[in-house]
């Protein structure tokens, strides 16, 4: 079967679609929520396209494809076959370092702010992460030195100032002066605290100063604050994943397949461990909780399912996708307490299940 035909049958479906060169390698890999539509704009005339994407659609000679029954299932099954197969095209998620961490070194005189690629547990420092996307991080701590003016190049030599503090980049830090070594005690524990997602005050520190460079119409600095402000606020983003993720919390995630289907997902930690298609025609809710009942106490029975409470970075790509599909999409999902997951706690789990299926009109 030719391209032409090929793309003629595509149904119109999530899944993964696998791009392949002359020789039948897989270049590429990706997902999309409708297959038809999606593949078949690779082999368009389109003049937008960017020079990888180009690139790309040069090498094209032949393609595959899975389907899935939900975008979510695409994201995960893509996310897969790019580890395993390491496409070439696909470099964000192959290469390693493109995994980095924001390290706080503890054993110097002033704490230093940097972004590393890998984690040291020996030295005395704070290690936050990991981030998938290496150049936000680099530009956010970038934005955080300069917002602050913590850019000093010579923190330890007292009373000589660096070439920085001459450019209005440095407050003072290798002046030793005592006040500005509290000064900075205050920045770094605000940063901490943005980097632990407890608190907001530097993000709404810069928003103030873009707001007001706005007010004077000095749209240059009010766009470096918002440049700012959109580095920054990935961090916070990045935290809420490790945090939500690193709970290991049991989730029921139901999602509608049309009018008369639902699939049910069991989530733990960065891990799909069951999903089945329910038929809502020939079930009712009583039936449908009856269903689902043993199954939670199969799959997040804690004596079968142990994990580590720190997300690796071969694990961070899955857990970002669960964290993000359960926050914008149209599924429903809850958290099963880890009470319930006793025997003796049947009657109470099956009354928790139907009444959050009740509330959302399954």
């Amino acid at each position: 079967m030719d391209i032409k035909e090929k793309l003629r049958t595509l149904p119109q479906v999530p899944g993964v679609y696998l791009m392949k060169d002359s020789l039948g390698g897989i270049i590429y890999v990706g997902k999309s929520k409708n297959l038809k539509n999606r593949v078949s704009s690779y082999f368009q005339n389109i003049k937008s396209r960017s020079p990888k994407v180009e690139k790309l659609v040069m090498n094209l000679k032949d393609f595959e494809y899975i389907t899935t029954d939900t975008e979510f299932e695409a994201f995960m099954l893509e996310c897969r076959l790019i580890k395993d197969l390491k496409p070439r095209y696909n470099r964000l998620m192959k290469n390693p370092l493109s995994y980095n961490y924001i390290k706080i070194n503890l054993g110097e005189k002033y704490p230093s702010i940097e972004a590393v690629f890998t984690e040291d547990k020996s030295e005395d420092a704070l290690y936050f992460g990991p981030y998938t996307s290496k150049n936000t991080v680099i530009k956010a701590v970038e934005a955080i030195k300069a917002f602050y003016k913590i850019n000093c190049t010579n923190h330890y030599k007292n009373n000589n100032p660096c070439l920085n503090y001459s450019l209005g980049l440095c407050i003072g830090l290798c002046l030793g002066d005592p006040a500005v070594s509290k000064q900075y005690e205050a920045i770094l524990k605000k940063v901490i605290n943005l980097l632990n997602g407890t608190d907001k005050t530097l993000l709404k520190e810069i928003e103030e100063k873009m707001l007001s460079a706005s007010e004077k119409f000095d749209f240059e600095a009010a766009a470096k604050y918002r440049d700012y402000i959109g580095s920054i606020s990935y961090l916070i983003s990045n935290a809420k994943t490790l945090e939500f993720t690193s709970e290991n919390k049991n989730i029921v995630m139901l999602e509608a397949l049309n009018e008369n289907a639902v699939k049910l997902f069991l989530i733990r930690k960065n891990n799909v461990l069951f999903s089945k298609v329910f038929n809502l025609t020939t079930t009712n809710i009583e039936q449908l909780t009856e269903a689902i009942q043993p199954k939670i106490m199969e799959h997040f029975n804690a004596d079968t399912f142990t994990a580590s409470d720190e997300i690796a970075v071969d694990e961070l790509d899955e857990a970002q996708i669960i964290y993000s599909y359960l926050k914008n999409s149209c599924c429903s999902h809850t958290t099963i307490p880890e009470e319930l997951l006793i025997p003796e706690c049947k009657l109470q789990l099956q009354e928790y299940i139907s009444k959050w299926l009740a509330e959302n009109k399954f």
